[in-house]
């Protein structure tokens, strides 16, 4: 097959010949077809496989100079934001269509100065935002909009960012997401902003609906004991414990240690040096239950988890999606499992409206009542002078009770 049986305008066809493109790779091969025709492409391709070629050229062969910012490619480090643009140009240099790359950590201003008659954008999550906010880029025109590596942007935490993103653009655009795997998170992500999206697959590294949510009742004095009797009950072999704070992660997993499991806390208190060990312990399979903050969590490349285990509801659906997307990847089968307090279905129910994700009621059975001790207070200063945490009568302590103590 020959790029010239694409159906591509003679300029782009010009500009292959000078790079000495002469056939297309088999993702190129699989995906051009479907995004010449406007429809909306869901691929699972390595990096390096030729995908910046298979969704550039067709979105080149639409446009024309001056019509605006016509097409966004979302990009998650500013190394492949770069190198996207740099492919762009060069595919459309006979097109004659401007393509700006837009990033962090450099000068904002030359960035808004080249805007103003881009035709094309790659650029990362936040810096896009950015000029969202400071009003330097209008998405109103956009009529192709590209997530390339999302798998990788979803494990960096930019779910909430991406979403903010694609809600910015006109609904009648078309929409191409990538990724070297497609978990059931981008599965999902897929059905919510894209339309009747063509599947397209090298043939591996594709998860189905292997992932399965279950949520248990619980109150709030027996949500230890319930955690620990299913992690017995499940055996993981690698687990993530999500927790709302630091103090929670650290008690969760000091208590797990005090049984014999293998738990380590995770979260931003910790030095860079001690989340390194932690998280080279954890690949190594040394570590095998990970309790997290959302916060830690976030740009972790974890992979093989088989359990998440939500010990805390979080506030924000977003963070919900994000903690599940964990599991179930890379055509590996995945369990969340949330515990739900009285005080959790308000959040509970935003998760399930927002994102209408199925979770069965859980049947735990009958467990054994287990201790929770309280962790080692640290007097923390204040305006008044040092004040100790969850120390004292009433409201205080009641606030133990909440967050899992007898």
């Amino acid at each position: 097959m020959k790029f010239s049986e694409f159906g591509l305008r003679k300029e782009i066809l010009d500009a292959l010949r000078d790079m000495k493109f002469e056939e297309p790779t088999k993702i190129q091969a699989q995906t051009m077809p479907a995004i010449m025709q406007g429809r909306d492409v869901l691929g699972q391709a390595e990096t390096g496989s030729g995908k910046t070629a298979a969704f550039g050229l067709p979105i080149i062969n639409r446009m024309e100079h001056g019509r605006g910012l016509q097409a966004l490619i979302v990009a998650p480090t500013r190394e492949l934001a770069e190198q996207i643009a740099k492919e762009m140009a060069k595919f459309s240099k006979y097109a004659r269509l401007k393509t700006v790359a837009v990033y962090g950590g450099v000068s904002i201003e030359p960035q808004i100065a080249a805007l103003r008659d881009a035709d094309i954008v790659a650029g990362t999550p936040g810096r896009i935002l950015d000029h969202m906010e400071r009003k330097t880029i209008s998405l109103s025109r956009v009529r192709f909009l590209v997530l390339d590596e999302a798998d990788r942007m979803l494990d960096m935490g930019f779910i909430e960012d991406m979403e903010r993103i694609i809600k910015a653009t006109p609904a009648g655009r078309q929409t191409m997401l990538f990724g070297a795997t497609i978990s059931w998170l981008l599965m999902e992500m897929g059905r919510r902003y894209m339309k009747d999206p063509e599947m397209v697959s090298l043939g591996r590294k594709v998860s189905e609906e292997l992932l399965r949510q279950e949520y248990y009742e619980v109150e709030q004095g027996r949500k230890f004991s319930l955690l620990v009797h299913l992690i017995k009950r499940e055996e993981p072999r690698l687990a993530m414990v999500f927790c709302n704070s630091r103090f929670m992660a650290d008690a969760v997993a000091n208590n797990l240690a005090r049984l014999g499991l293998e738990a380590h806390a995770l979260h931003g208190g910790h030095s860079q040096d001690k989340r390194n060990r932690i998280m080279a312990g954890f690949h190594a399979g040394r570590v095998h239950i990970l309790v997290a903050t959302d916060v830690a969590a976030r740009g972790l490349d974890i992979k093989n988890v088989t359990h998440v285990f939500n010990y805390d509801v979080p506030e924000k659906a977003e963070d919900y999606m994000h903690r599940i997307g964990r599991t179930g990847r890379a055509g590996g089968e995945g369990r969340a499992l949330t515990l739900l307090t009285r005080d959790d279905h308000t959040s509970f129910r935003r998760i399930i409206q927002n994102y209408r994700v199925i979770v069965e009621r859980g049947n735990p059975g009958r467990y054994e009542s287990i201790p929770f001790h309280r962790e080692r207070e640290r007097r923390v200063r204040g305006r008044q002078g040092f004040r100790t945490p969850f120390r004292g009568t009433g409201k205080k302590r009641g606030m133990y009770r909440k967050y899992g103590g007898r």
